[in-house]
Parts: C-alpha cells; structure tokens; sequence
C-alpha cells in the first residue's frame, strides 16, 4: 500500500490521448468536443495566452480521463484541491455537512466545504483516473 509520501498530489483535470500525445485537456464548448491544451506549439493548435490550444471533436481522442487526488481526513472522504506550505487545501467529498463542519471544514458554497490541514493528517492519498465515456 502506498504511503502518504509516495505519491504528490495532482490538481484535478482531464487528460486526453491524441494521436501520440498525452495533453491536459477540458470539455467543451459544445458537448462533443474536447480542447487540448499545450505549453508548447503543436501542429494544428493555436496560441492562448502562454499555452497553445486546440478543439477536437471527442471522437477524434484516443481516450479522455478525469485524474484527481483523494484520500481521508479523520475519517471521512475528501479531494485534494491543492498543495502549499501550509498543508493541503482539501474538499469534503463525504454526505454530511455537521461531520465536515466538526472536522473543521468551512462551508464555502451550499454543500461545499473546504479546509486546509497539515499534510500528514490525510491518509490513503491516491491518484485516481475515471474514465470519461
């Protein structure tokens, strides 16, 4: 089983397969096209302020994948939004606002709490990769 240090926490996204290229991608803006994003210039991509992007129609990547990194904090199941020096900026992924709110968790939208804690309190850190159909 991995360890809390073996693994560097992502900030979430999708990644596609094109062609012969893993990129950093989003979805939109219709809903049967994927942008590809680039940090350097690729045939067919167009410059977008510091990065080079593309629109491709979904059936033109190979795969599309969500990556984002969970794991538990006292318990209960959270996303890892973020890493700083001061610890990771977590999400509460669980079903019950009075346990986030007793683990320390803000509200910051209707159902959404948030916190930031030092690293070694979240346990089972994982990358996980859900694929997009």
């Amino acid at each position: 089983m991995d360890t809390t240090e073996d693994i560097t926490p992502v900030a979430s996204g999708f990644v596609a397969r094109f062609g012969e290229r893993t990129l950093p991608a989003a979805l939109g803006p219709e809903s049967d096209q994927v942008v590809l994003l680039s940090e350097s210039e690729l045939e067919g991509f167009e410059p977008a302020s510091g990065y080079w992007r593309r629109v491709v129609a979904r059936t033109e990547v190979e795969w599309l994948v969500l990556i984002r990194t969970v794991g538990a904090f006292g318990g209960e199941p959270c996303i890892v939004l973020d890493e700083d020096d001061d610890g990771l900026h977590i999400a509460y992924t669980g079903h019950s606002g009075m346990k986030a709110e007793a683990l320390g968790y803000w509200m910051v939208d209707h159902g959404a709490y948030e916190v930031v804690v030092p690293r070694e309190e979240v346990f089972s850190i994982r990358v996980e990769r859900i694929p997009v159909p």
